[in-house]
């Protein structure tokens, strides 16, 4: 009884599971203003929407209207993080807050030195000229009313985002970031003008590779394709393809040299993704030449030194023995290219921050100064409050809280090896990596994103474009 009870609760158009409603009624309890069947992403089930679309988001509602992935977004964080959540495609703000993602606090106790400082573009600009500061966070332009200029620092124009023809946002079906349209479920294109002539989910389910993933992770979904994403800038034929992106060259060459003509170490065949052998050849990427006197994980584990990797990712192993990435650049030797000196320079090249010399990769700083850089003094002239000044975030939290303030600048956590930034509010963990190496150890993490080396590209530093050797 009480089962019945609950679903005649649930579900009144319902008695003793079945549906009493005439098909125009079911369909009317499931329709939408603008006349769609549970907005386009469910099926009508006597006059209850079942909502099965799933991507880019999560949606739901009576008629599946909501989803919150279009919620606003602050410093890449939906609703700005811990201070609001996301309902409804909307963000329902804390107490002291308000604006479109919850970014503004209607108290500031911040100098206006201060705020203006956070409010600074990376070319120093305060909100990009296109805005006001306010509590170290920029409230752009809005003159039309449509709120076409966006970003932290009021950086992206919206606008490339309207459709020519209907002068409508993303032609309706989607939502525009910085710039670019990201389409709702069965539409695709610049602007999401074209829709797909099957139903998302079955675009879904074809787009789907065999451990489960959209596009195997590594393309974009379009009408029940896969466009695989082409990283390599210079080749007719892009180094991921398939039917659901599965197969990726990539793997086919060796950690330390990426990008040559040469996959599976010059000595075999790539087929999706994997190495097949010519004779005499052995090895994951086909470099271990069985004429050596070594066993293949005798070889591996005498170039392994301290590390996982052989040549600690930097070099190519072959009989036991290490030869450097690049051939010719000094700053990275040793016997198991065990010394990367290039880890002494910061973003701009300047080496232990002019304070100290490169021994192996780590940098020995002069009296006077310390850190991984050589970049903090160890006197300080300024007063405690001053110091303290210059670290506080734009909600008045030190150094975000995962760190400490010394001379006006932040030490982050050194247990916390991912967390960086100027107030420490940077997760290098968000790097790319490639064989577990953070920006393939060609290039630097600077907060999430890899800095690349000369000579290097790609998302993880792992496409060599230099000069051939």
């Amino acid at each position: 009884v009480a089962a019945e009870q609950l679903t005649f609760c649930l579900l009144p158009s319902r008695v003793g599971g079945v549906c009493k409603l005439s098909t125009e009624s079911s369909l009317r309890r499931c329709r939408t203003p603008d006349g769609k069947i549970c907005s386009g992403r469910g099926k009508c089930d006597c006059g209850i929407c079942i909502c099965e679309a799933t991507e880019p988001g999560k949606f739901y509602g009576p008629r599946c209207e909501c989803h919150d992935w279009v919620c606003g977004t602050y410093n890449g964080k939906t609703c700005n993080g811990t201070h609001s959540y996301c309902d409804c495609g909307m963000c329902e703000c804390d107490e002291g807050w308000f604006g479109d993602a919850c970014q503004f606090q209607e108290e500031c106790n911040l100098p206006n030195k201060k705020s203006k400082e956070l409010c600074k573009n990376q070319q120093g600009v305060v909100c990009s000229s296109r805005g006001t500061c306010h509590c170290g966070s920029c409230m752009c332009e809005n003159s039309d009313g449509r709120g076409l200029v966006t970003g932290r620092f009021c950086e992206c124009d919206d606008s490339e985002c309207l459709d020519e023809d209907t002068g409508e946002v993303c032609g309706g079906h989607g939502q525009c970031y910085c710039g670019n349209c990201y389409c709702a479920a069965g539409w695709h294109g610049d602007k999401c003008e074209f829709q797909c002539d099957i139903s998302p989910w079955e675009s879904k389910r074809r787009c789907t590779s065999p451990d489960g993933k959209i596009c195997s992770n590594r393309g974009t979904c379009v009408c029940g394709e896969c466009n695989c994403y082409d990283v390599d800038p210079s080749g007719d034929w892009g180094d991921i393809h398939g039917d659901t992106c599965e197969c990726d060259e990539r793997n086919c060459h060796a950690t330390y040299d990426r990008y040559t003509d040469d996959f599976c170490s010059g000595h075999g065949q790539c087929n999706c993704g994997r190495c097949d052998c010519k004779e005499g050849w052995a090895g994951k990427k086909c470099e271990h030449p069985l004429s050596c006197s070594l066993s293949l994980d005798s070889s591996l584990k005498k170039c392994r030194g301290t590390s996982n990797l052989p040549c600690f990712g930097r070099g190519q192993c072959q009989c036991g023995q290490c030869t450097c990435h690049p051939p010719g650049d000094s700053r990275v030797h040793g016997k198991n290219c065990e010394c990367d000196d290039r880890q002494c320079g910061d973003i701009n090249g300047e080496v232990c921050g002019g304070h100290g010399y490169c021994s192996c990769g780590r940098c020995i700083c002069e009296v006077g100064w310390f850190g991984k850089l050589c970049q903090f003094p160890r006197s300080c002239h300024m007063s405690d409050a001053q110091s303290k000044e210059l670290c506080e975030t734009s909600d008045g939290v030190m150094c975000s809280g995962k760190g400490s303030c010394h001379c006006g600048q932040c030490i982050c956590s050194p247990q916390d090896w991912w967390v960086s930034g100027e107030y420490c509010e940077c997760d290098d963990r968000e790097c790319d990596k490639h064989d577990g190496l953070i920006c393939t150890g060609n290039g630097l993490c600077n907060c999430g994103n890899c800095e690349c080396w000369d000579g290097w590209t790609g998302n993880a530093c792992e496409i060599w474009v230099g000069a051939e050797y």
